[in-house]
């Protein structure tokens, strides 16, 4: 799904493609893109991407280990090659980020990063988590960082989703950096 031509869009898709330039991301960009077809779900789910990415309250390493793992799992290329670098920034270590990229299990990860890990792996493989895994969640990010864990998680595959249908191209000067997983 090509971006719009800007003469051909609806006073909605003009008015959503408004808002979220006017917000921290600034330009339409990836998922917004495809999604600008129903211009009140990218409204609304732009709003939501804007806590859930800025402001949830586990804080931007942890979101970005989150992204990360979510990335991998639908083996989207595009919020991955943003978002490795974003992870990197916000002190997620080059090895857990190559970890993640491979499929395999970070090394050594600190308590709640391995909390945030052990419940995306959980919930990915087994659609909930075990009570043991929601109590070292509970522990380690809150019983707010737990609901916006899900978020994250839910709101980040909505988007590879979108992606992986629309085929959404990589930005210029990126290359594909993960492989398809085994099933």
């Amino acid at each position: 799904m090509p971006p719009l031509p800007p003469a051909r869009l609806t006073r909605a898709q003009r008015a959503a493609a408004r808002e979220l330039e006017s917000g921290p991301r600034g330009k339409m960009i990836g998922p917004f893109v495809p999604a600008l077809r129903s211009p009140e779900l990218m409204s609304r789910l732009q709003r939501l991407g804007a806590y859930l990415r800025f402001d949830n309250v586990l804080g931007r390493r942890l979101t970005e280990l989150a992204v990360l793992l979510t990335a991998r799992a639908w083996t989207q290329q595009f919020e991955w090659a943003l978002h490795s670098e974003i992870a990197a920034e916000q002190g997620v270590p080059r090895a857990v980020i190559d970890a993640i990229a491979a499929g395999r299990k970070p090394r050594a990860l600190p308590a709640p990063d391995a909390a945030v890990y052990s419940f995306f792996v959980e919930l990915r493989d087994r659609q909930t988590v075990t009570d043991k895994t929601y109590s070292r969640a509970v522990a380690q990010l809150g019983e707010a960082g737990v609901i916006d864990l899900i978020g994250v998680i839910g709101y980040y595959s909505t988007l590879a989703m979108i992606m992986n249908v629309a085929r959404t191209p990589l930005p210029p000067g990126y290359t594909p950096l993960l492989a398809p997983l085994e099933k």
